[in-house]
């Protein structure tokens, strides 16, 4: 199974930046994220969960700290960043970060509140806080996928932790985020079929043919129709720490 999956992975790579990919109206969000970590971030930057660490190139004028968990980092990303620690217990000082990023990591975590908090803790006063989560995504890197937050929920976590937040963004909202899921069904069910070996490999290209089709429409749907705040893919959020 996980061979035929990375076979998979390998095949739809190429095609990552077009809409014939299922997950092309989430994909398009990176350049805004790029922009606004780039924008954002300062002073000393901690990357918790930083993965391959490609936000690294983002922060060039800042000093980046990649941090990730053994089993992910080496296990599933196959990297080493530049310190190995749990983000529940950081190895860092108080007071002694300037800005954090959590990008699709709070999810991932087995205790979302004490990792808040002890973002909340090393943060200087003043230091930011740029985090971003899913919200109507499938499931992803089980078993470490624990929850998905609404934009109030985000919000009063991120409050009682002791940040101040500002107003959660949602991304591929509306008629994208709908688009979005039924583009990453069609290709899972061509997965599936392909990875079973059942008939349904048969007319599993109509499902991938579709992909296309939904990406496009819903693409157009949400300029005509504008976006909404009930359907989202995800969230993006600042919040820094008060003084």
């Amino acid at each position: 199974m996980a061979a035929t999956d990375s076979f998979a992975r390998s095949l739809m790579r190429p095609l990552r930046r077009t809409v014939f990919h299922p997950q092309w109206l989430v994909l398009r969000n990176e350049s805004e994220e790029r922009d606004w970590i780039r924008r954002m971030a300062r002073g000393v930057v901690l990357d918790i969960g930083s993965a391959d660490g490609h936000a690294r190139e983002w922060v060039a004028n800042c000093d980046y700290i990649s941090l990730d968990y053994p089993a992910t980092a080496v296990a599933m990303y196959g990297t080493r960043p530049d310190v190995f620690a749990d983000g529940a217990a950081l190895p860092f000082g108080a007071a002694s970060i300037d800005s954090v990023l959590l990008l699709e990591v709070l999810e991932h975590v087995g205790d979302a509140r004490a990792v808040l908090a002890e973002i909340a803790r090393v943060l200087k006063p003043g230091g930011l806080l740029l985090l971003s989560v899913p919200f109507l995504y499938p499931l992803h890197d089980a078993p470490h996928d624990h929850r998905r937050y609404t934009a109030p929920g985000l919000e009063a976590a991120i409050r009682r932790c002791g940040l101040e937040p500002s107003f959660a963004q949602p991304r591929n909202s509306g008629f994208e985020a709908v688009a979005a899921l039924a583009s990453i069904a069609c290709a899972e069910a061509a997965l599936v079929a392909w990875r079973e070996r059942s008939w349904r490999v048969l007319i599993s290209p109509l499902a991938l043919a579709a992909v296309p089709l939904i990406n496009v429409l819903g693409w157009i749907a949400a300029r005509v129709y504008g976006g909404g705040r009930i359907l989202a893919s995800g969230h993006s959020i600042e919040a820094r720490k008060p003084g």
